[in-house]
């Protein structure tokens, strides 16, 4: 006897769409993403690098964590080098910048924690950090209509989804606007990452003492404001290297980002105890802490061809990409 084939993730929103009416652009973002089978960050496959759908920061190794780990030592060394010293990463992907930190802090643990997880250990002493972790976090997709406005919902077309519009499914969106992004143009879209304030509330229940470092690619809310940056909102899906404004398209086969309200982030922090250290370029911060020695022990090497290598992984990491990415510092005593 053939059992029958288990449905597509596709057919498993179509069918969710059929019984429930559309639904909004979060939900399908997050299915599409973190389904436990279909999801594209849990299929048994490497979205990273030549081979992958795009790079980031983390393929950049070991550079780019041996200056994370520079920082992270000298935070420990400004706090006395507690004991109980723990950094946690969040979303560490393939572990890639977990493994050079445990080689370059040979006494402290690190812990990996993934999206959906359960709270985080704590509360602890350390460093709570992440590499392009909220940019692909579930968003509500909404779009300011007169003095209200509206939420993108997906809805069925053909063989495929479609955007229809929608009054807001959560009341939190109209307050997150007032908060964090209170000027924005007629018609302006604009992606709603309630997600990311709750991940900044189990930050602060967490972290007793130390530091939050934030990496991502984002915008402040004066950049946005009158729709100056992104008025038709940030949303973007990448696959074999190819960006695409095509979020809705075969779900679980490629990846969804959208860019980081920072200054949310900031505020959020700061209701929670979350103290401002600065917001800055990749290329400042990492400047800032290779400093100290010219990059000597970033670019440390055995021989003539790594030491190469490790200059243009350096190279890439302050021109390539230091002015897309930005690092936004926070502390708490």
């Amino acid at each position: 006897m053939t059992l029958p084939a288990e449905p597509s993730l596709t057919e498993l929103i179509r069918e969710q769409i059929e019984r429930q009416g559309p639904m909004p652009f979060r939900r399908l973002m997050e299915l599409a993403l973190y389904h436990e089978r279909w999801g594209y960050y849990r299929r048994e496959r490497d979205p990273f690098g030549i081979a992958g759908d795009y790079f980031t920061n983390s393929q950049l190794q070991p550079v780019f964590g041996r200056l994370v780990a520079q920082q992270i030592e000298r935070w420990r060394e400004e706090m006395g080098r507690p004991k109980d010293f723990l950094v946690v990463e969040l979303g560490p992907g393939r572990g890639e910048t977990t493994g050079v930190l445990l080689d370059r802090l040979r006494d402290v643990p690190c812990n990996e924690v993934e999206y959906g997880q359960g709270p985080l250990a704590g509360p602890f002493t350390g460093v709570v950090f992440s590499n392009e972790f909220f940019d692909a976090l579930p968003v509500h997709s909404v779009e300011k209509r007169g003095s209200g406005i509206v939420e993108h919902y997906v809805a069925i077309e053909a063989e495929g989804f479609r955007f229809v519009d929608g009054p807001p499914s959560d009341p939190r969106l109209k307050a997150y606007l007032e908060r964090y992004a209170p000027d924005l143009a007629e018609g302006q879209r604009i992606e709603v990452n309630l997600a990311a304030l709750q991940q900044f509330e189990r930050i602060a229940a967490a972290l007793d003492r130390g530091y939050v470092l934030t990496i991502d690619y984002g915008y402040t809310t004066e950049e946005i404001a009158g729709g100056r940056r992104f008025p038709l909102g940030s949303l973007m899906s990448y696959q074999k290297h190819l960006a695409s404004e095509d979020v809705l398209a075969d779900p679980g086969s490629r990846d969804i980002t959208a860019h980081v309200n920072f200054t949310a982030l900031e505020r959020r922090g700061a209701e929670l105890g979350l103290v401002s250290e600065g917001l800055r370029t990749q290329a400042r911060f990492l400047l800032e802490v290779g400093e100290h020695d010219q990059f000597a022990a970033a670019l440390e090497a055995g021989g003539e061809q790594e030491s190469l290598r490790l200059r243009m992984q350096l190279k890439t990491l302050l021109f390539g990409l230091g002015e897309t990415f930005r690092v936004l510092v926070q502390s708490k005593a």
